[in-house]
């Protein structure tokens, strides 16, 4: 008799825990709400204050002194194996994605730290190296990805810099102040995140939980190789020539300018030699020679550009440098090269990115920081002194009582002799 009343019972409850697991046609899940709603994100209305955090100081931005004893070939060795497996034509030669890395972060002088941080944190440690950063066709790849982002970095900087990046605007319309207190550096990375989202996730990425610990991650505490300040006060720049011979008068066809892409200081000055030929111009080839603006070792040499240092440390993020770009590869420097102030460094062209016609193109950075040729430390050359007139491209060099004005076209007016 209990054997029966055992076995009933447990046919009871079995019934209603079946009966119990199945949803009923009245009345709603209790879960329903938890299942099927989604939280609805409030936009502010207003401009917004940001925040303070800092991210990263100024001198983890730059490629700078801090990089000094940075191996990028042997972290990405140690840690990031797909990156040195992923292959890309640049410039129609194949690049492994650590040489793509260290290329941006030296061509526009942006610590590759920051730059793989961006990429863990956009896509992961896994790292998307297709389009980690812009779904846009015109950027695929890992070069024009790294290009943009590196060259967005730069504008945020040298805008912050000159005090005139003080508010953003996110992707979803809402506008960010940027604290008057916050370093420039954090604030390029603010600007960065501006153009890829809105209020919420900008929030998150700017915040203490967002890039920053990408970058404890890997890196550590981005404050432990801090370099402040990086421009020293009463900072002056060292003597230098005119990027030609004595008795060559070349025409200064460009003021201040973007030393590299569009983003960063206007660091640069162009000057063109006098074609061979009346019917030269456009590219052609020169016969002049581009010369040394001052004495110190050749520290990189690629794709039209030479890299000297002038403090002779062989690191080129580290004291002052000279960018010289637009150099033919026909009897160009070596590598390596020690100069003095005067020698051959090559010929002018049109090779090593975007240019109309037969110039070069030269630029000055101290501790990995652009050094804009129309502000405080102006871009001195055998007495010429630079001066911007608040336009990119316009400006003028001043000797004594002389001014000469920059112009794309060559004139007597704008030839400028030591």
């Amino acid at each position: 008799m209990k054997k029966l009343f055992r076995s009933a019972l447990v046919i009871l409850l079995i019934s209603l825990w079946i009966t119990g697991c199945v949803r009923p046609d009245k009345g709603p899940s209790p879960f329903e709400g938890l299942v099927r709603e989604t939280p609805v994100e409030v936009q502010p209305s207003g401009p917004q204050a940001g925040p303070d955090f800092e991210i990263l100081p100024d001198s983890e931005l730059v490629y700078g002194p801090a990089l000094a004893a940075f191996s990028l070939s042997d972290f990405v060795g140690e840690n990031l194996p797909a990156l040195n497996a992923y292959s890309e034509l640049v410039d129609e030669r194949p690049m492994t994605g650590t040489e793509i890395v260290e290329k941006v972060s030296r061509d526009y002088s942006v610590n590759p730290r920051l730059l793989l941080s961006l990429l863990r944190n956009r896509s992961g440690q896994t790292l998307n190296l297709e389009d980690p950063f812009l779904a846009d066709p015109a950027y695929k790849g890992l070069f024009r990805q790294l290009s943009w982002a590196a060259n967005t970095l730069n504008r945020g900087y040298y805008t912050r810099r000159v005090n005139a990046l003080d508010a953003l605007t996110l992707t979803d319309g809402v506008v960010v102040e940027i604290p008057e207190q916050l370093n420039a550096g954090s604030a390029a990375i603010q600007y960065f995140y501006s153009l890829l989202l809105g209020y919420n996730d900008w929030l998150t990425a700017v915040g203490l939980l967002g890039v920053h610990v990408d970058y404890l991650a890997w890196f550590g505490s981005p404050r432990e190789n801090v370099v402040e300040p990086l421009i020293p006060a009463g900072l002056a720049q060292p003597e230098l020539r005119l990027p030609y011979a004595d008795g060559e008068g070349w025409y200064f066809t460009a003021g201040p300018h973007s030393a590299w892409g569009d983003g960063a200081a206007w660091a640069a000055l162009d000057f063109a030699p006098v074609a061979p030929n009346e019917d030269d111009w456009g590219c052609y080839s020169s016969p002049n020679w581009v010369r040394a603006l001052a004495d110190g070792p050749v520290v990189r040499v690629s794709d039209g550009l030479v890299v000297q240092d002038l403090d002779d440390d062989s690191f080129e993020g580290s004291g002052w440098t000279v960018l010289y770009m637009h150099v033919a590869e026909s009897e160009r420097v070596a590598l390596g090269t020690w100069l003095n102030a005067g020698d051959p460094i090559g010929h002018p062209s049109c090779e090593g990115g975007p240019a109309t016609g037969t110039h070069l193109h030269i630029a000055r950075r101290y501790n990995g920081e652009w050094i804009p040729a129309d502000q405080d430390i102006p871009f001195i050359l055998s007495g010429w002194e630079s001066a911007g007139f608040g336009v990119e491209y316009d400006g003028s060099l001043t000797k004594d009582s002389l001014v000469i004005e920059a112009s794309g076209f060559p004139t007597d007016e704008n030839r400028v002799y030591p």
